[in-house]
């Protein structure tokens, strides 16, 4: 449902804004935490994890004169295979097609790193009105926030800055507000009862995905992806909606598989019953899930699995 801009008018008797937004910056940030916040819903993988989103993600915040539609994208890296090409290709592809850049770094931080430095580089080029959002802002004394905003703020034009704490919840909100006054007159290009834009099939694999990158080992998370082999809709014995869905982690090699499946299948099932879990919560349905594992090796460059992952 599109609405013009007469029936977004009379709806919130003012003028109806929309737009595009990028939320860019390095891996671990918080891009996805935030999105998530600003939502009400979880629709984008967070893990204490450096590169867990790995597509582009859009996420929906109806409010009552706007609707934004957010675009979290892959954290900002050194690519070391085809696949680390795509995720950084896809955030910086994001960055030309958007009415507003959202760049959040660290207030932890001392200077800005080669990561950051390439984004302003981007950002510059664009020439697009962007919000630098500063995180983790509970770290670190008020006067080394104010050093990082000077140091920012002579790179280049921001529209605002804004620091914040998405864990602790300290000016989240302002975000939005930012946002919407720097966008211009639209129509509402989602249901107004839509968060995502994703498909069932990819909230469940992000989801899966999430809880395996929890988990596991340090050395395993990064070198899996999931798949969903079937998902279908039935009836219980009493007569109850359920979702049927069988998915297949895949990993590197056979020693990260063993890791994955655990001690008498310990670490599969618990993956398993924490996106049971989530997915139940998300999709307002019982889930019957059933995960397998195996191993596909160097899937990382593989061509015809890592585009799966470009901006569509």
């Amino acid at each position: 449902m599109i609405l013009n801009f007469q029936e977004a008018r009379e709806r919130g008797g003012k003028m109806f804004k929309s737009g595009f937004v990028s939320v860019i910056g390095r891996t671990n940030v918080g891009k996805s935490s935030m999105i998530n916040q600003l939502v009400g819903e979880k629709v984008a993988a967070i893990a204490n994890k450096p590169q867990t989103t790995r597509t582009a993600i859009r996420a929906i915040v109806n409010r009552e004169n706007s609707q934004i539609i957010f675009i979290d994208t892959p954290g900002i890296h050194k690519p070391k295979t085809k696949l680390g090409n795509v995720m950084v290709e896809t955030a910086f592809g994001v960055v030309q097609d958007v009415d507003v850049i959202v760049f959040m770094i660290e207030a932890t931080s001392t200077e800005i790193g080669k990561g950051d430095q390439l984004i302003l580089d981007k950002i510059k080029e664009a020439k697009k009105k962007t919000i630098l959002v500063i995180n983790k802002i509970d770290l670190v004394e008020k006067s080394h926030v104010a050093e990082i905003i000077d140091m920012y703020q002579q790179q280049y034009p921001f529209v605002a800055v804004i620091p914040v704490s998405i864990t602790k919840k300290i000016n989240v909100e302002i975000v939005l507000d930012e946002i919407e006054s720097n966008l211009n007159e639209g129509p509402a290009y989602y249901n107004v009862e839509e968060y995502t834009d994703q498909t069932t099939r990819q909230l469940v694999e992000e989801t899966i995905r999430e809880k395996a990158l929890k988990l596991l080992d340090d050395e395993v998370p990064h070198g899996i992806f999931v798949e969903v082999d079937k998902i279908k809709k039935s009836k219980t014995m009493k007569d109850q909606p359920i979702f049927n869905i069988d998915a297949t982690i895949y990993c590197l090699r056979d020693s990260h598989k063993g890791i994955i499946i655990g001690k008498s299948g310990n670490m599969l099932k618990k993956i398993g019953t924490y996106a049971r879990q989530d997915l139940e919560k998300m999709l307002g349905i019982q889930v019957n899930l059933k995960l397998w594992v195996k191993v596909k090796e160097d899937w990382l460059n593989n061509d015809s699995l890592v585009k799966k992952f470009k901006l569509q």
